[in-house]
């Protein structure tokens, strides 16, 4: 019987609560007129799966299949599809769903949400299968191990936006700061902009994430704990370029009063994510240095082809942290989110799925 993985209710107010996992099973989904059934081979996790399992996001639903990260192989199609050479073809499924191609914002926000735990869709990456929409997923670039495909949509797509689409920034010499460095993310930014030729910066609280991003092709990088860490930052630019043209950031705090002295007039913050927390300053030097500040939040389905395109062009691949196996393996599973919950990691943690008899074939 095919399985998803999906929460626990459990009692706690949200931010106290932290819903356990557990494994249903459900129905094998049969594809309609225009969709494809997936046989999914992978699914990673991402920040916002650790903030649903405390109840600081909007829209969930403890029922549905958790996950917005997914890779799997087209096994079945149903009546209508344009794309009948899709089956049996590696696919990557887009995280979304509501968001077709406007370059501001999703066409319909009241149909617009990330999938995995929502109320909104029932689609989620965590199960043996789903069915989609046959212009919801893209045919996998062929360098990618099953790992690395898996750990590509939402990590992908949200960095792909905040460097391309917001910054403006994507072109070879441009000096782009990249904050908290081991996050998805932040590690996939670095590998588009070192791909388009960018000169990249990073920050993090961990001196061996700074070592692995500058083997990873970044220029430099400072310890965000170091009070003085935009002075030093400051002294590694280029003699001939020497500030920041767009700042790619996921933490938030104090981003805006420290990144103001590095950022040339005009520049350039992208902020996806507020980790630090949900309220951040904005400066009145800021203002004075005309510093444009844009918000940002995964992408459009246009946006996400491109994205892969990209990524099968360059051969760019993901940086995976860890893999555990078994969609049963709930043990295992809780270990990511402690990766996550610790800051540990550096790239996406995946669950390789397996096959659907896995409880049985231990037993």
């Amino acid at each position: 019987m095919p399985r998803a993985l999906a929460l626990q209710k459990a009692p706690g107010s949200p931010g106290k609560v932290y819903y356990p996992l557990r494994i249903k099973e459900v129905p094998k989904p049969e594809p309609g007129p225009g969709e494809v059934l997936v046989r999914l081979k992978a699914a990673a996790l991402n920040h916002r799966d650790y903030f649903i399992r405390k109840h600081l996001y909007p829209a969930i639903s403890l029922d549905n299949p958790m996950l917005a990260d997914g890779y799997g192989i087209v096994v079945e199609t149903g009546p209508s599809v344009t794309r009948p050479d899709l089956l049996n073809k590696p696919v990557l499924l887009t995280p979304n769903r509501g968001w077709d191609s406007d370059p501001a914002a999703p066409e319909d926000m009241r149909g617009y949400t990330v999938i995995g735990s929502s109320a909104i869709t029932e689609a989620g990456t965590a199960q043996d299968y789903i069915v989609v929409p046959e212009d919801e997923l893209v045919v996998a670039p062929g360098h990618l191990s099953t790992a690395e495909a898996a750990a590509l949509p939402l990590a992908g797509l949200t960095g792909w936006r905040a460097l391309v689409t917001k910054s403006g920034c994507a072109s070879a010499g441009k000096n782009i700061l990249i904050t908290g460095i081991g996050g998805g993310v932040a590690i996939q930014v670095l590998q588009f902009a070192v791909a388009f030729g960018c000169k990249v910066f990073v920050t993090s609280g961990d001196e061996g994430k700074i070592d692995r991003a500058k083997e990873m092709g970044a220029k430099g990088g400072v310890s965000y704990k170091d009070e003085a860490w935009d002075k030093k930052l400051k002294e590694l630019l280029p003699k001939d370029r020497p500030f920041i043209d767009a700042v790619i950031d996921g933490a938030g705090g104090n981003i805006v009063p420290k990144s103001v002295k590095l950022l040339k007039p005009g520049g350039v913050i992208v902020q996806y994510g507020m980790t630090v927390s949900p309220k951040m300053d904005w400066t009145m030097p800021a203002v004075l240095s005309w510093v444009d500040l844009r918000g940002t939040s995964m992408g459009s389905k246009k946006e996400f082809r491109d994205m892969v395109a990209f990524v099968g062009e360059h051969k760019i691949r993901p940086v995976v942290s860890r893999t555990v196996h078994g969609l049963s393996n709930l043990q295992d599973i809780d270990g990511l989110f402690d990766d996550m919950a610790q800051g540990s990691q550096f790239g996406k943690l995946v669950i390789e799925i397996d096959g659907e008899d896995e409880t049985q074939a231990k037993l």
